[in-house]
């Protein structure tokens, strides 16, 4: 079951914590870039980020991936972060909180997501969705980051 996760539940900021680091760990080997920002977090940097999180609980209320998001401009919506737990790869579980997003937020004219541009999953997941390349840059010696835009 998908559902909003608030930052104000200590319990609930572990759990996304915890997840977290399990899930941008294996990115960061993906890539070849262990600076990944939600590395860095801590439980207070996370608890105070701001950003809006959904979570993906089964039956005993344990968290099996997230995802964030952030209304930074009118019009447009930014996933900031999507993380699953490696348990639960290849179940469809990021493409149904995806189109969760898109149908909880569906006024919104435009998307917008990045990732490593070497993290194939996620680069595919993304295409998937109907998110297009927007521009790739360099964000550390050989480390490329994909940033992609899904118009309605």
């Amino acid at each position: 079951m998908i559902m909003r996760l608030s930052l104000s539940e200590e319990d609930i900021v572990h759990q996304i914590w915890r997840l977290q680091q399990v899930a941008y760990r294996l990115e960061a080997e993906k890539i070849g870039f262990k600076d990944i920002p939600p590395l860095l977090d801590t439980i207070d940097t996370l608890s105070q980020c701001g950003e809006t999180f959904f979570g993906e609980v089964n039956e005993d209320g344990v968290l099996q991936a997230a995802i964030a998001i952030n209304n930074e401009t009118i019009g447009t919506m930014t996933i900031t972060r999507m993380m699953v737990h490696p348990e639960h790869f290849r179940k469809g579980i990021a493409g149904r909180m995806i189109q969760y997003i898109f149908e909880q937020y569906s006024d919104i004219p435009l998307f917008i997501v990045s990732t490593g541009t070497r993290n194939i999953p996620a680069y595919t997941l993304y295409l998937k969705y109907g998110f297009i390349p927007f521009d790739t840059y360099e964000v550390a010696p050989d480390i490329e980051l994909t940033t992609f835009h899904r118009h309605l």
